[in-house]
C-alpha cells in the first residue's frame, strides 16, 4: 500500500491503517474499498471480499433472552409510575406484576402444568377453571 514517503502504514490482519498528512486528500484504488475519516485522517482499508460476508453471520448472543414481565392469562405488565420523595420531587419508576411461578393441575391433560402468572390470574383460575381462563385467554397448555 503506497500511500506516500511521510505516512505511516500499520497492518493488522485484513485491515490497513495509514496516518496521512492533513494535506493529502484521499486516493480510490480500484482493488481496495476505503472509508476514510475526514477528522483524524486515517485511512481504514479492507478487501472488497471481506466486506461481502455478512457481519452477522456468526453471531451468537451470550446470554439467553429474560422472560417478559407480563401475565400471559390476563395480560397485566408493568405501569409506569410516579415515585414521589418528602420534597414531592417526582421521578418515574415501575410498578412490576405480582408474577408468580405455579404448578397447576390440568384435568384435561391429567399433569401438572407449570406457570408464570400473576396473583389476579391464579384468583380467576380459582373461579373459573383453568381450562376455560385458558381457552378465553389463547394460552396453549400443551407446550408447557
Amino acid at each position: 500500500m503506497a500511500a506516500s514517503a511521510t505516512a505511516a502504514t500499520v497492518s493488522l490482519g485484513c485491515a490497513s491503517f495509514s496516518k496521512r498528512p492533513p494535506s493529502l486528500k484521499p486516493r480510490v484504488v480500484s482493488d481496495l474499498s476505503f472509508v476514510t475519516s475526514q477528522l483524524s485522517g486515517i485511512q481504514i482499508s479492507c478487501h472488497p471480499s471481506v466486506l461481502e460476508r455478512p457481519l452477522s453471520a456468526h453471531f451468537k448472543p451470550a446470554l439467553q433472552p429474560v422472560a417478559r414481565r407480563i401475565c400471559p392469562f390476563t395480560g397485566k405488565k408493568a405501569n409506569r409510575a410516579n415515585k414521589v420523595s418528602f420534597s414531592n420531587h417526582k421521578t418515574k419508576r415501575l410498578q412490576f406484576v405480582n408474577l408468580q411461578y405455579k404448578r397447576l393441575w390440568w384435568e384435561a391433560g391429567k399433569r401438572f402444568v407449570k406457570l408464570r402468572l400473576s396473583t389476579k390470574a391464579l384468583r380467576t383460575i380459582e373461579n373459573n377453571g383453568l381450562d376455560a381462563v385458558a381457552k378465553k385467554a389463547g394460552v396453549d397448555l400443551r407446550k408447557k
